[in-house]
């Protein structure tokens, strides 16, 4: 089952490797428009994690990586742009969390899920490592230490 499973993760993140980011504009939590497209197209590591206010393992992943952010970003200049998929139901929990958290990731409203079905995403959380606007990596879910593999990605791809 393990061995099915670890299969399985390989073959969905060479499905959308290679595969570019979509131009879709999102808000910010000041209310400005800004374009993923234009985020993406970097020669820096864009890394999106897409979360929610409800998933534990979200937050868990989103804590682990503040602890380690500003190490990542002086070695790779990495950027983390953290996608908040709360409908408008849930929205308003984003900025109290945000704000207690003290992440210091920009942070996009994915109100309508517009990004998340463009890029087919099913589970939370999600992250997608881009590079001049093409996707290098995905990876679903979290376990503690993911994070270190996640930044291997990012080494890897900072390097090229």
């Amino acid at each position: 089952m393990k061995y099915l499973f670890f299969t399985l993760f390989i073959l969905s993140s060479l499905l959308v490797s290679g595969q570019e980011i979509p131009d879709i504009y999102l808000n910010d939590v000041e209310g400005n428009t800004v374009s993923v497209k234009a985020l993406a197209d970097s020669d820096d590591i864009k890394i999106f994690s897409f979360w929610a206010t409800w998933c534990v393992p979200c937050i868990n992943e989103l804590d682990a990586i503040a602890d380690l952010y500003d190490d990542w970003q002086a070695e790779t200049n990495v950027e983390l742009i953290a996608i908040s998929t709360d409908d408008a139901r849930t929205k308003k929990r984003v900025i109290p969390l945000v704000n207690g958290k003290g992440w210091e990731y920009q942070i996009l409203l994915d109100d309508n899920q517009d990004l998340k079905r463009a890029l087919n995403i099913n589970v939370l959380p999600y992250v997608v490592v881009v590079k001049n606007g093409e996707i290098l990596h995905t990876r679903t879910g979290y376990t503690p230490g993911s994070e270190e593999e996640l930044y291997e990605v990012v080494k890897e791809h900072s390097q090229k």
